[in-house]
């Protein structure tokens, strides 16, 4: 690695570091303010509220912020080396702009990498803690409200409860159904069934169970009270806010399959989550080339105005992101391309700069 690359990862990195800081920093500030009464309600210290909240609640936010941080940091390091004539001087030299950018692509490279990971195996774990945080100060105690629930199960077996109460973890008028394609040739049915902690089991009251044989027989028995095990289980009737979002990525990818083999009607939005943790550290390239593009050469507007460009651009990705998400999640788009395609656009602005700014 050549001295020009350490000096242009070293700027590019503290810069993000330091936007990062900031800037989180900042918007933390602002959520507990919006908050404070929540936790004057609650009796809660400050002390209390930063080790059981805003410890796991940065990193969330730095995460998430991460375009907007890059970008800034992108184009303000860029920016005063282009206003104190430092760029000119460095092509001058003989570098020509591509490998100019071999620095800034390595730096982004590592923050990818990085970022990749903590999304997919260490952010979700405090996702956990700050959704259990809110869920007993700031939210409502979470209550399943549904009704005439129906759930596959298994490729044959489709299960019904009229009502479930979340608080004893009891179901109420309950019937499993098995169908050999489209033909119903089973239907068990109970008044209710409730989950045994300590058993890990459901206790079912008694059933009645109809067996149909052919079109016209059937066979009707009845059995008495018992436990049973069935791919059913008390998390099916939690609360799902921000589900997604705590789960590491082995633990995403389980739930995606028991979705698909029960063909849950909300995989989809679960799919997208899983595609853009692999297409953010692609984003994140992507934004840095861009930025890079644009601040490489003196503005008119002075870095200032280059970084307020940087602002616009970087909340038009992360619009383009939201976007996309919600397409995925209504079934309007693939949640493969909803992933990438904010970073699929963005590269074609990214190369269609690249042709037209001079550099």
């Amino acid at each position: 690695m050549k001295l020009l690359d350490k000096y242009i990862i070293t700027k590019f990195l503290t810069a993000f570091f330091f936007t990062v800081v900031m800037l989180v920093s900042v918007i933390c500030v602002i959520d507990y303010t919006e908050k404070n009464d929540d936790f004057i309600h609650h009796n809660l210290s400050i002390g209390y509220v930063f080790t059981h909240y805003y410890v796991y609640l940065f990193p969330y936010f730095a995460n998430l912020l991460s375009p907007i941080t890059i970008f800034l940091a992108v184009v303000f390091v860029t920016a005063k080396l282009a206003a104190r004539t430092e760029i000119v001087a460095i092509l001058a030299s003989g570098v020509s702009f591509r490998r100019l950018l071999v620095p800034y692509l390595m730096g982004a490279t590592i923050i990818g990498a990085f970022t990749f990971y903590l999304v997919g195996w260490v952010i979700p774990k405090g996702t956990k803690k700050i959704v259990a945080f809110e869920s007993v100060v700031v939210k409502e105690p979470f209550r399943f409200e549904g009704r005439n629930v129906h759930m596959k199960i298994s490729p044959k077996s489709y299960v019904y409860l009229e009502s479930y109460s979340s608080g004893n973890n009891t179901g109420f008028h309950f019937a499993l159904e098995t169908f050999d394609g489209t033909v119903l040739r089973r239907r068990m049915t109970a008044d209710n069934l409730a989950w045994d902690s300590t058993k890990h089991a459901w206790h079912m009251s008694p059933q009645l169970v109809r067996t149909f044989v052919g079109t016209k027989d059937e066979t009707l028995k009845s059995l008495p009270a018992r436990d049973t095990t069935m791919n059913l289980y008390p998390k099916d009737f939690a609360n799902t806010y921000r589900l997604a979002e705590t789960l590491t990525s082995p633990e995403l990818d389980a739930l995606i399959d028991n979705k698909i083999l029960r063909g849950a009607d909300d995989t989809d939005q679960y799919t997208s989550v899983k595609y853009e943790r692999f297409a953010y550290p692609f984003d994140i390239l992507i934004l840095t080339f861009i930025g890079v593009v644009l601040s490489a050469r003196k503005s008119r507007a002075g870095v200032g105005g280059q970084i307020a460009l940087g602002f616009v651009l970087a909340f038009i990705f992360i619009i383009f992101v939201m976007l996309s998400r919600n397409l995925a999640q209504v079934g309007s788009m693939p949640p493969l391309l909803a992933a990438w395609f904010p970073g699929l656009v963005f590269t074609a602005i990214g190369l269609g700069l690249y042709r037209v700014v001079p550099k």
